[in-house]
């Protein structure tokens, strides 16, 4: 009688279930991570925007590079270790079996420590951001998943040297975890969205403040609709408020908007359609022929323009109404 036949069907496809599922945490890691690398917003059906709220959150970058990355490696490791063993057959029994017995060693270690990182990550969406974030939940299933396939998965003979490896591995990891976060402080929501952060002391001349700010789709859309009905914001390079106001739009829909510099040492400058509309402050909105100094809320500029799109706006000034 063949063997295989006489195995649990989990001991026979447990290896390329754990491959399959690690494919998949690969390919959405991948897509986080060159949304974030390129700057872009993820497709995002939460309410209040909540994926992309926790990619630009502090938590989601260590080391200057994208949390999503990281998590890459891990998944396609752990394709490997599933894959390699169940497609490549060794001649030798003994290089065989060790191959068999050092991936499965390394798959407990590698779908531990994943599954106590994303355990962690979910505690910090649930008690500490206060998001839904689906792309963050799907890749803590896909963790756990792997988790449970290699416990499952194999017919392990000491059960208590896998335990033991579990607990220190979980341990080991969570300790790192807490060191790599220590000095990360959450961000503070007011209503669900992120305070813009602080402008630095000096701007750029001629430029102003870099805008690290990454729009979401909701801001984007606003932004789409203002320039489509012909509105602009007048501004000069050196004004905060100005600098505020971008911060609250986001990179990507401050460069759909139709903005005015007035300084003639700024950039680009149109001092004389500035001087033509009337302009005595900054920033000023010029919306249906009307003139609205001052920064406005998102909410406020789609009320003066009609937009009637999604408002999951992911930022905002704190006291602005």
């Amino acid at each position: 009688m063949n063997r295989n036949r006489s195995l649990p069907w989990i001991y026979q496809k447990s290896r390329w279930l754990i491959g399959a599922i690690a494919l998949l945490g690969f390919a959405l890691t991948s897509y986080l991570t060159i949304t974030k690398l390129t700057g872009n917003s993820a497709v995002c059906w939460a309410e209040g925007d909540g994926c992309n709220i926790a990619l630009s959150s502090s938590y989601a970058t260590v080391f200057g590079l994208p949390l999503s990355l990281y998590g890459g490696i891990a998944y396609l490791s752990m394709a490997v270790l599933a894959l390699i063993p169940a497609i490549v057959k060794l001649e030798d029994k003994s290089q065989g079996d060790r191959l068999e017995n050092w991936s499965w060693n390394l798959l407990l270690i590698g779908g531990t420590g994943m599954t106590a990182v994303s355990s962690y990550l979910v505690y910090l969406l649930a008690f500490e951001l206060h998001i839904f974030c689906p792309y963050c939940l799907a890749s803590a299933t896909f963790s756990l998943s792997l988790f449970v396939l290699t416990l499952l998965g194999r017919l392990w003979e000491d059960w208590g040297q896998v335990l033991f490896t579990g607990i220190l591995v979980a341990i080991v990891t969570v300790v790192g975890t807490l060191g790599v976060y220590a000095n990360e402080a959450p961000p503070t929501l007011i209503n669900g969205r992120i305070p813009i952060p602080a402008l630095k002391t000096a701007s750029t001349p001629g430029i102003g403040w870099d805008i690290t700010t990454k729009s979401s789709t909701s801001e984007i859309a606003l932004a789409q609709h203002l320039s489509k009905i012909g509105a602009k914001m007048y501004g000069a390079y050196w004004c905060p408020h100005c600098g505020e106001q971008k911060l609250l739009l986001g990179n990507k829909a401050l460069s759909q908007i139709n903005y005015i510099e007035c300084d003639r040492k700024g950039k680009n400058s149109q001092t004389a359609q500035c001087h033509a509309a009337g302009i005595t402050s900054f920033p000023t909105w010029e919306i249906d022929g009307e003139l609205y100094p001052g920064i406005q809320s998102l909410e406020k500029l789609a009320q003066l323009s009609g937009y009637e799109g999604s408002q999951d706006f992911k930022y905002i000034i704190p006291g602005l109404k």
